[in-house]
């Protein structure tokens, strides 16, 4: 055989070799479109949003537990990706719990602790919001972390978290009177409170808003000082000088109570601004997200290798998007849950405005003591309330750790 020849048939044989791979790849890419789109419209049967994947129900307003039974499987997702780390440490929740039995009403002392990451009071906030049925966001970019503590009793009261806000939200910008610009240039001034829950036998005694007041005090805003003010931006590289005006929040169920006519005297005011419009991705388990990912990473799609830092924080919502848009599925179908969420404002300073459209440059900041707001909260909702209703005494820390623990175990029986 000549040189001509043999190099002729070394390139069929190879072209041979290519077609065979690139079927193989076909079959296994079509396999797993199969298998994700199969997954995607079973999980949404589970969680009640469909009867299928294309035909997922919409409904205006749905009731506060069915939305909590939407929440379940990313619930178990959590408790089973935590599941060593609650056995491990659940006496310390316990043990931060107080008593029903032994709560004075009159004699609770709030105070703010910054939790710090790698100390036990990062192990504390991580443990308590196990305990809610809506599981709890991370956060992404600028984030303060607080335990709202009982110095009297020596017990956790709740905690809260404050973060970057979201970059599109219409009720907020609207309100402001924000167009494009001035919110790519001005959201720094915002901070959103992604994480605001009190913890029993508090959140039986109207707790929960003594929680979201002080996420407003001046300790919140001097820390955010401390930390962030004159930094330089990783994304933009230009030095912010961004001091807070506004904080925002978000229902998690659909109307709020705790937000609701939040108003403390003197102290800050939470105005409802309107509501999101039921559409995004927390009904999407982490099993099928990751799954949305390797199907993605099959395909070579660079959303698949993960959310980079500048990426936005909208990178799950972009892989949900493109995922199912690649099985066939109406991505807005599927992604319009129905649950709205109500938004809410509280306004940091009495030129917040200003300061939000660019007229003015320093903010005028109220003076809102956390000890002060404290009082005020505890004299209008926490005393009261003990004095009408003396249920919140029955609340036992062993029964809810106990509780979370067969939550683990049920979530982990669940997957096997």
């Amino acid at each position: 055989m000549d040189l001509v020849s043999a190099q002729e048939e070394f390139q069929e044989a190879a072209s041979a070799d290519l077609t065979a791979v690139d079927v193989d790849a076909h079959d296994n890419l079509a396999d797993a479109r199969k298998e994700l789109r199969e997954a995607i419209s079973a999980h949404l049967v589970a969680v009640g949003v469909g009867a299928s994947a294309d035909s997922p129900l919409q409904p205006p307003v749905l009731p506060k537990q069915t939305v909590r039974a939407m929440h379940c499987e990313a619930r178990r997702d959590g408790l089973r990706k935590d599941a060593d780390f609650i056995r491990r440490r659940i006496d310390l929740l316990e043990s931060a719990l107080v008593d029903g039995r032994r709560l004075d009403a009159e004699a609770i002392e709030p105070v703010l602790v910054e939790v710090m990451p790698g100390t036990q009071e990062s192990e504390l906030f991580r443990l308590a919001t196990k305990l809610w049925s809506v599981p709890v966001s991370s956060g992404f970019g600028r984030r303060i972390r607080f335990l709202v503590w009982d110095r009297h009793h020596d017990g956790l009261i709740g905690v809260f978290a404050v973060g970057d806000p979201v970059f599109n939200l219409s009720s907020r910008d609207k309100w402001i009177g924000w167009n494009v610009e001035d919110r790519r240039e001005r959201l720094v001034h915002v901070m959103d409170a992604f994480v605001v829950g009190a913890l029993p036998p508090y959140s039986q005694l109207i707790g929960g808003k003594l929680v979201a007041s002080l996420a407003a005090s001046d300790d919140v805003r001097r820390v955010y000082d401390r930390k962030y003010c004159g930094r330089m931006s990783v994304i933009r590289q230009v030095e912010r000088r961004a001091p807070l005006a506004l904080l925002t929040t978000t229902s998690a169920l659909g109307r709020s109570s705790l937000y609701n006519r939040l108003r403390v005297p003197d102290g800050p005011e939470f105005l409802h601004l309107g509501a999101t419009k039921g559409y995004g991705h927390f009904h999407f388990s982490d099993r099928v997200f990751q799954m949305m990912r390797a199907y993605l990473g099959e395909m070579g799609h660079p959303y698949a290798s993960g959310n980079r830092f500048g990426d936005g924080p909208n990178w799950r919502l972009r892989v949900a998007r493109v995922a199912l848009r690649e099985v066939g599925l109406d991505e807005r179908a599927v992604l319009n849950h129905g649950v709205p969420r109500e938004v809410y404002a509280a306004p940091l300073a009495s030129n917040w405005r200003q300061v939000l459209l660019g007229e003015q440059a320093d903010t005028d900041c109220f003076a809102w003591p956390s000890d002060v707001v404290a009082e005020s909260c505890l004299k209008r909702w926490v005393v009261p309330r003990a004095s009408r209703d003396e249920s919140y005494r029955a609340f036992r820390p062993n029964v809810v750790c106990e509780r979370l623990l067969e939550d683990v175990e049920d979530a982990q029986a669940s997957r096997d």
